[in-house]
């Protein structure tokens, strides 16, 4: 296969800090060579090995692939109504959702399917390379199967949630929901995906049922994830990091034995800001998490109800703003941190070896991510080494 040079590159996020400088391991005046998919020389642009082809990015900044490791794309509908209510006043609950699985379970599979390629295309043209999505608007045995069935024909990680909510028809009888959860349901979408998440919360699931679903998943395979402390104090960051989880989203209302548990053991706490945005609730205290030691993420938790985003760059802004994080621990959030919810090291770095997933600003540096928030600065995406913006 043909190899290409990027050259002329003002700065190089490699998140490799042997490659470069600080944390991000930046490299200015750099060039990066891509073999087929994978990244095979990064270095200063005058040291640059001859290639095949040669890309002059025009002094402009390069960073990993943005990887978003949370997200609900699987879904028909509209929200608006919710929302325009929400925002004249009303408080955002987890029974939202329940709008969301009536129209689902009437989509047809092109519909559905139609969908996600929509959002997986407005997420690459803002540089997400990388993309977590879940089941959870089905709630039934075949609804769900179908969801994980149409997000693995086009989405790397795949996330079972048949744990939402409990459905309206099993309304007065969580407990047999949550059998049907890690019975036949499990049985059925367990194939399809790679990750088993619950939305351990009140008006979701308690702690006692999370544990159930998610010890069940692992029993056949799947690695835990926790939609956690969202909405209120609760058990789901302390049963995150019992389990093993790889990561425990949301992370907003935080204890500090909750703090202590995320910062002694391997669980990601991935920070969700559009949903904050979007629902005008507390932002998580990102600063607290990196001050005791957390390895901390950032995704977009893009969804129809709660946080109707696909921009990582806007959750960049959103989190340096208001959630504590410099530009370069958001940058490093929003990738090697993405990386790290997902339990991959082939993404979220730009270093030899790792998969050709590379974003090119309109910007002389990564810190304008934050800098000039809503500005579209993402100008060319490559994804496996292949040209796609």
């Amino acid at each position: 296969m043909a190899t290409t040079v990027i050259t002329n590159i003002s700065s190089l996020v490699t998140n490799d800090p042997s490659l470069g400088a600080g944390p991000l391991g930046l490299i200015e005046d750099a060039a990066v060579v891509v073999d087929g998919d994978r990244v095979a020389w990064v270095g200063t642009a005058g040291g640059a090995p001859a290639a095949d082809e040669r890309v002059d990015a025009g002094g402009r900044a390069v960073l990993p692939g943005f990887v978003d490791s949370h997200s609900h794309l699987v879904f028909a509908g509209d929200r608006t109504a919710e929302f325009n209510a929400r925002m004249s006043g009303r408080s955002y609950s987890a029974g939202g959702i329940r709008v969301t699985v009536a129209a689902t379970r009437a989509a047809s599979d092109e519909e559905l399917a139609a969908n996600l390629r929509r959002y997986l295309r407005e997420a690459l043209r803002q540089g997400t390379t990388t993309l977590e999505t879940k089941s959870g608007y089905g709630l039934t045995v075949e609804q769900e199967a179908r969801a994980l069935r149409i997000a693995a024909a086009q989405t790397d990680e795949v996330t079972y949630l048949g744990a939402h909510i409990v459905p309206p028809d099993h309304a007065d009888d969580p407990a047999g929901y949550v059998d049907l959860v890690t019975g036949p349901m499990l049985d059925a979408c367990a194939p399809h995906a790679r990750w088993i998440d619950v939305f351990c919360e009140k008006g979701a699931f308690d702690g006692d049922q999370a544990r159930t679903i998610l010890t069940a998943g692992a029993a056949r395979g799947l690695v835990p994830r926790v939609h956690a402390n969202q909405l209120s104090y609760g058990p789901g960051v302390q049963l995150a990091v019992e389990l093993g989880a790889a990561s425990a989203d949301h992370c907003t209302h935080l204890t500090d034995a909750d703090v202590d548990a995320l910062a002694s053991g391997d669980t990601v706490a991935t920070l969700l800001p559009g949903a904050e945005f979007s629902t005008r609730a507390q932002w998580p205290n990102a600063r607290r998490l990196l001050d005791a030691g957390a390895t901390v993420a950032l995704s977009t938790d893009c969804n129809p109800g709660s946080s109707f985003t696909s921009s990582m760059p806007f959750c960049v802004a959103l989190a340096v703003r208001d959630m504590g994080m410099t530009p370069d621990e958001a940058v490093w959030a929003a990738t090697a941190g993405g990386a790290a919810a997902l339990r991959r090291t082939d993404i979220g770095r730009l270093s030899p070896g790792a998969r050709a997933d590379l974003a090119l600003l309109d910007a002389p540096s990564h810190v304008h991510l934050a800098y000039r928030p809503g500005v579209p600065l993402v100008s060319a995406v490559w994804r496996r080494g292949v040209r796609e913006l």
